[in-house]
């Protein structure tokens, strides 16, 4: 028998309330996401100052304000465990480029050969990747996952800016 792990994010909570009202396409944008991010991940708070993070696992509430990326993590039972701000600025480019791509490859998908179709979709994992590894770099120190959750991560964020 399996055990569960502790190190996840057992639920995810977007406060969009401060944002634009998301179109259909959006909201299941972000029901995707949400969905495959609980299905499998892997989420783990360092200990602070000589003491050991509270276990999980977690619930997240993420969300936009004033520019930043907000993560406000809880545990199962609602107790607080930790919050802390991105800057967006670091995700920019990133988050367009990969809009950019994303608008490119509905495009192909409709008028040009699978070569093509596949070459677009390469560049779009590229530019999903790069978003992920920037992800990983900012929550350095303040959480731990993997590169499978910050992949998952990343596709909720891009989810939560309006288009």
């Amino acid at each position: 028998m399996m055990t569960e792990t502790t190190d996840r994010l057992a639920a995810i909570t977007i406060d969009d309330s401060a944002m634009a009202p998301a179109t259909p396409e959006v909201e299941q944008d972000r029901r995707v996401a949400v969905f495959d991010l609980l299905e499998d991940n892997s989420f783990a708070l360092p200990g602070r100052n000589g003491q050991q993070a509270p276990a999980g696992p977690y619930a997240l509430l993420l969300a936009m304000r004033d520019n930043r990326l907000v993560f406000d993590i809880s545990t199962e039972g609602g107790d607080k465990v930790g919050e802390f701000h991105l800057s967006m600025g670091p995700f920019r480019q990133t988050v367009k480029d990969y809009f950019q791509i994303c608008a490119s490859y509905v495009d192909a998908v409709k008028r040009l050969p699978p070569a093509q179709i596949e070459a677009i979709d390469m560049a779009r994992r590229g530019i999903h990747n790069e978003g992920a590894r920037t992800l990983q770099e900012r929550l350095e120190g303040k959480a731990e996952i993997d590169i499978d959750t910050s992949r998952r991560l990343f596709t909720l964020i891009c989810a939560l800016i309006p288009g």
